[in-house]
């Protein structure tokens, strides 16, 4: 069964032990901006995929039992969510996703997220794991892959059957109160919205956003009129707090306790691959610095250059799109 179709909790869990004292450890707020230099390397057009990136992937693999995963969006452009900062990304578009003062400052901000969320949500909930994600789930049940930590919201690990999953933003299928803690399935919110706005015409607005292909990766949509939409739902529990998704918006803070647990699932790997990802955001890529800097092999599978091109990390660079991970399983 689906985690995310039951709206199960994730919890960040502890994976190993001698983590250093959390107090050691800032956690830094995502940003929506990147340094000019760091863009214009993420931007530039990818080399065509390395027809030998499975025999590549393979031979990394092939010494390795604790190898630590780290995966971005790219993981989930196979299964029908868009990236970033991809050459189809939302960012080529003109996208900014919101931030956490937006969202909870400005009024009109936050309606206007829900009403988007509630047209793209849909299609969000629907998509399936890709190949991608069954391979790493079948590495985790050999005993190669030790943890997954995951930029993405969108609960495909745990839908493919990987178990040792670190949600690094949060669950996009979950919402969260901000005033009193409360937590619950999203599509039961989506549900209250509707019901407290019946002059959106949301089967329209869903139309014409499947017409555009307008699904974002924050789980909402493009879509411009938001006429009928007045009213965001208050928390159920107590009454009168913000409802927001369970994610950590760009401009918050990734929790403590699980930048911890990625720290602990690092100490003792014997390999970090970095798969889907530009590793642009800092949150995440403090564990490609903490990889290295600890002599861990590193391997970055991604089409295109990342930020650790950038700032020169020592590591096995695979062009090539996620798929590779299915061609590059052992037989048995």
């Amino acid at each position: 069964m689906r985690a995310r179709g039951v709206c199960v909790v994730l919890a960040a869990r502890r994976l190993a032990s001698g983590a250093r004292p959390a107090s050691s450890r800032p956690h830094f707020k995502a940003r929506t901006t990147l340094p000019p230099a760091i863009e214009a390397v993420l931007q530039q057009p990818p080399a065509a995929d390395d027809p030998r990136a499975a025999r590549t992937l393979a031979a990394w693999f092939a010494d390795k039992s604790n190898v630590v995963v780290l995966t971005g969006a790219g993981l989930s452009t196979d299964s029908g969510i868009p990236d970033y900062r991809g050459r189809d990304g939302s960012y080529r578009k003109g996208h900014t996703p919101v931030s956490h003062d937006e969202f909870l400052r400005d009024s009109a901000a936050r309606t206007r997220y829900w009403a988007r969320a509630l047209v793209g949500y849909g299609a969000f909930r629907d998509a399936r794991p890709n190949a991608a994600h069954a391979a790493l789930a079948a590495l985790e049940a050999r005993g190669t892959v030790r943890a997954v930590i995951t930029q993405n919201v969108d609960g495909l690990h745990e839908a493919a059957g990987s178990t040792a999953v670190i949600p690094l933003h949060g669950r996009g299928y979950r919402v969260r109160c901000v005033a009193c803690g409360a937590e619950s399935c999203r599509g039961a919110y989506h549900e209250a919205l509707a019901a407290a706005n019946p002059g959106f015409d949301l089967e329209a607005r869903r139309e014409d956003a499947e017409a555009f292909k307008a699904l974002r990766p924050d789980a909402d949509a493009d879509v411009a009129d938001f006429s009928g939409f007045d009213t965001v739902v208050p928390c159920a529990r107590c009454g009168g707090g913000t409802v927001k998704p369970d994610v950590t918006f760009f401009g918050d803070n990734v929790p403590r306790a699980r930048v911890d647990a990625c720290h602990a699932a690092l100490d003792g790997a014997d390999g970090l691959l970095c798969a889907g990802t530009s590793l642009a955001v800092y949150s995440a890529f403090r564990f490609v610095r903490a990889a290295s800097g600890a002599g861990i092999p590193i391997c970055v599978l991604n089409r295109g250059r990342t930020r650790a091109d950038v700032e020169n990390i020592d590591a096995l660079r695979v062009n090539a799109g996620v798929g590779a991970l299915a061609d590059a399983l052992p037989d048995s």
